[in-house]
């Protein structure tokens, strides 16, 4: 089972590459739109986001509803909407193209996601708290595993290569999870009551603020990495191998993270991350021109702080749905949103502003456009990452997972 696990959630995670870090690059270079256009587009989706994620949270929860169904509608959504984007020519204005396969795409994922997510809340109740550690495990570790195929894949096969194969990956993905589908285990309550539930548990109320703030350095990360790499490092050859260390050391770190949460606790392990993110972050702002190596060690504890992060908060949310007896769609559907809205928060802020620096991705940059783009990608999520922890600090005690 945790195998299946793994393999739905390689899949997942191999969407998450393309669309986060090599997004803002292949729309500004490859299809010729400018960074505010891309943050107009980020940002309308994630204003759809808002009431479809909750809907769909709430949707899927319904009594009688058939998951395995609605898994395979998103399922199909997500193949087809990245063969849309990365392997075909725009068949409209490339802005129009853009906005319809993107929300096709993020529908599709948000859909796969609380699903996946949700059913994980109901495989584990059986074990506890340490069943909710040990699936997040074994499902994080699929999911480096999905982003370093997806990080490999574009740069051997090119986008459109790997819009098929995975296609292929999304179709194995849902065969195997054919079977594990199931509403065993999910509450009683009316679904229509899931939202609010959601909403009025203190406990809940704090998480989802903890992952809000949280997820925006790692989206300003993600969103701005391509540039820092290539426009301000000058290291384009060694991307690839950057994303890979990056994501090897999130996925060899997750076990780990997973390992110690059971033994010390959520709260005590999570500041260890935290600390270890913010001291890369730091390590990042002295960078310059050709700094190979000290740029792979920030890769190494970037990734390893971002494997604590992919393990422990749906681990904690997971635990605190199945402790206070809310629905899983209800709950990750509220997790989805608050986490794609620290995107739309980067892109419809960051991107604008950067270009207003007068930094354009692939083309020489002044000193002052360079020194923007820094701060976007390593000062700010030092700050964002430092706020983060002080709210891990003020944890409640029936939060912390301990």
């Amino acid at each position: 089972m945790l195998a299946r696990v793994g393999l739905f959630a390689a899949m997942l995670a191999a969407a998450g590459v393309p669309l986060y870090i090599h997004l803002p690059r292949y729309v500004t270079v490859e299809m010729g739109l400018s960074l505010s256009t891309l943050g107009a587009v980020l940002l309308g989706i994630r204003i759809m986001d808002f009431a479809q994620d909750p809907a769909l949270g709430w949707l899927t929860d319904r009594p009688g509803v058939k998951i395995r169904n609605w898994a395979i509608v998103g399922a199909v959504g997500l193949a087809v909407g990245f063969w849309g984007l990365f392997g075909v020519q725009p068949a409209a204005s490339p802005v129009y193209w853009l906005v319809a396969v993107l929300i096709v795409i993020f529908s599709s994922y948000s859909l796969l996601t609380i699903l996946f997510y949700a059913q994980g809340v109901r495989l584990a109740q059986s074990g506890g708290s340490d069943g909710h550690y040990r699936l997040a495990g074994a499902r994080e570790t699929g999911t480096v595993l999905g982003i370093l195929l997806a990080a490999i894949l574009p740069s051997v096969l090119g986008y459109r290569g790997f819009a098929a194969v995975y296609a292929v990956l999304v179709f194995a993905a849902v065969v195997s999870m054919a079977r594990v589908w199931s509403r065993d285990g999910a509450p009683e309550a009316p679904a229509s009551l899931g939202l609010r539930a959601v909403l009025r548990s203190k406990r809940m109320r704090w998480l989802l603020t903890l992952g809000l703030v949280n997820a925006l350095p790692v989206a300003a990360t993600s969103t701005l990495f391509l540039f820092f790499v290539e426009d301000k490092l000058k290291l384009a050859s060694a991307a690839g191998i950057f994303l890979l260390m990056f994501f090897a050391a999130a996925g060899l770190s997750a076990p780990i993270w997973a390992y110690l949460a059971r033994r010390w606790g959520a709260k005590r392990v999570l500041v260890g991350g935290m600390t270890l993110a913010i001291v890369s972050f730091v390590g990042v702002i002295g960078l310059s021109e050709g700094a190979t190596i000290g740029f792979g060690i920030v890769c190494v504890g970037s990734g390893m702080a971002l494997g604590a992060d992919m393990v422990l908060l749906p681990a904690l949310l997971s635990v605190a749905l199945d402790q206070e007896e809310l629905e899983g769609g209800a709950g990750f559907g509220m997790w989805s949103l608050v986490t794609k809205l620290s995107l739309a928060v980067v892109a419809a802020v960051l991107l604008p502003l950067l270009e207003q620096s007068g930094f354009v991705p692939g083309k020489e940059n002044d000193a002052n456009a360079l020194q923007a783009l820094t701060f976007g990608y390593a000062v700010l999520p030092c700050l964002l990452k430092v706020a983060a922890l002080f709210l891990v600090l003020a944890l409640p005690r029936s939060v912390r997972g301990t």
